[in-house]
């Protein structure tokens, strides 16, 4: 290589190590906060700590609420009313880390540019001790995906999210509870309804509904159960913004005073006894209760729920087997009869063979099956068949007689008066499966 071009390459080499020494010694200041690319936190609040809040929005009614001696939230403005805990904690649950989305100026003079000289949505928190935090909300982004927002007293404002605007700007109804009875579905031992003329009365005994009005009878708890979640889980229908108007609500009093009775039910528990009439006008239901003050709207599917008869409550099955495998089944058809024994997972004949599980589990299935396609008042005669099925260890003993009607079949149960009919595919069905029950196959050896 030449001379020359040696000089040339180690002046150049000389020149980059050069600029990276003086590249190390001379960093730009970090500006990364003034630049907006931290994101600090605004707020930190626990939500235990909280007392009480006001959230003031322009144009509209300010929302305040507080905490009682016993941890529950009521709220106190625009008028008294009960809050829904869970919508009150998710509320505040905003408020324990509220993060910015970025930091917009570090000590803002003029705070008309991001609408916060005149917010237009403040909240103020009030901690244990009467400590205040306020919250202040004002424009939109240019973006349209933040909204600025600064806290009392702090000269920085920042960014956050347009959906935690949407968390935070809540009405009164939106916090309110809207339940329309109160109480616990778990504790409720009796349940009346006048519904389509009839009154009905259903009592509950530990986990098992029975009929007690207008006579003793059969229940079908899951109907029962989903009538309680029905009642217990009805809600004020708040959607509509007219409704909530001074006009509106007079106009839903006068809907109610003219609709048509749908039901009334009473539910009852150690705290006492709770009301709730149901009406419809046109295609609209109403609802007034006796714990909640006014008259609301309600879904139409609360009308339709309440909007039953007494067979559609009763228990068709002729067994109370649920999935549940009985001890014992005896099975008397005319000249034949059927005797099995369950021992462990195996079926045993009254000759003491083991019997083939699959051909077992056949019967018990059209055993399970077995119910009315209605009840009646008379036709049970002679009977023809008895089925006698023991479960629950020997203390459920439930008898079924069946007599045969024209081209149906009547069933009674012992000692109750109600009389089941059934078509006569379901007992040709459970006949021919307690024909087919063989004994088991014998291992190969």
């Amino acid at each position: 290589m030449k001379v020359g071009g040696l000089v040339v390459s180690g002046i150049i080499l000389a020149a980059l190590c050069g600029a990276l020494v003086w590249s190390d010694h001379h960093k730009p200041a970090d500006t990364t906060e003034a630049s907006g690319d931290v994101a600090p936190k605004i707020l930190a609040i626990k939500e235990a700590d909280v007392s009480k809040f006001e959230i003031k929005k322009s144009g509209a009614e300010e929302v305040g609420a507080e905490r009682n001696s016993s941890g529950q939230w009521h709220i106190t403005s625009p008028r008294s009313l009960a809050a829904d805990q869970s919508a009150v904690a998710s509320l505040l649950s905003t408020f324990s880390a509220l993060n910015s989305q970025r930091l917009v100026d570090d000590k803002a003079s003029d705070l008309a540019p991001y609408g916060l000289n005149a917010p237009k949505l403040e909240v103020d928190l009030t901690e244990k001790g009467n400590k205040t935090q306020t919250l202040l909300l004002g424009d939109v982004t240019p973006a349209g995906n933040g909204i600025y927002a600064k806290l009392d007293g702090d000269p920085r404002v920042f960014t956050i999210p347009s959906y935690d605007k949407t968390t935070i700007d809540k009405s009164a109804n939106d916090l309110r509870d809207k339940r329309l009875l109160t109480v616990d579905p778990d504790k409720i031992s009796q349940l009346d309804l006048v519904a389509k003329k009839q009154e009905i009365t259903f009592g509950r005994n530990k986990d098992e509904w029975q009929i007690l009005k207008p006579a003793p009878l059969r229940a079908d708890g899951p109907h029962v159960e989903e009538l309680v979640r029905a009642l217990t889980g009805a809600r004020m229908d708040l959607t509509a913004s007219d409704d909530q108007t001074a006009a509106g609500q007079e106009k839903i009093d006068s809907a109610f005073a003219s609709a048509t009775p749908i039901a009334t039910a009473k539910v009852t528990a150690e705290s006492g006894t709770q009301e709730l009439q149901v009406r419809k006008s046109k295609d609209d239901y109403y609802a007034k209760s006796s714990v909640v003050e006014g008259i609301y709207k309600v879904p139409s599917t609360l009308g339709q729920a309440l909007d039953k008869n007494l067979e559609d409550f009763r228990n068709k099955k002729l067994f109370d087997l649920g999935s549940d495998d009985p001890n014992k089944i005896e099975i008397q058809d005319g000249s034949k009869t059927y005797f099995l024994t369950r021992n462990g997972e195996d079926w045993w004949s009254g000759a003491a063979k083991k019997m083939d599980a699959a051909s077992v589990d056949e019967l018990l299935e059209k055993l399970r099956d077995l119910s009315a396609s209605k009840f009646v008042a008379s036709g049970f005669t002679a009977p023809i068949v008895d089925l006698t099925v023991i479960s629950n260890d020997g203390k459920r003993v439930e008898k079924v007689a069946i007599s045969k009607s024209g081209d149906t079949y009547i069933a009674k149960r012992e000692n109750e008066p109600a009389l089941y009919q059934i078509d006569s595919k379901a007992i040709d069905d459970l006949t021919k499966s307690a024909a087919d029950v063989k004994p088991a196959t014998a291992p190969s050896k």
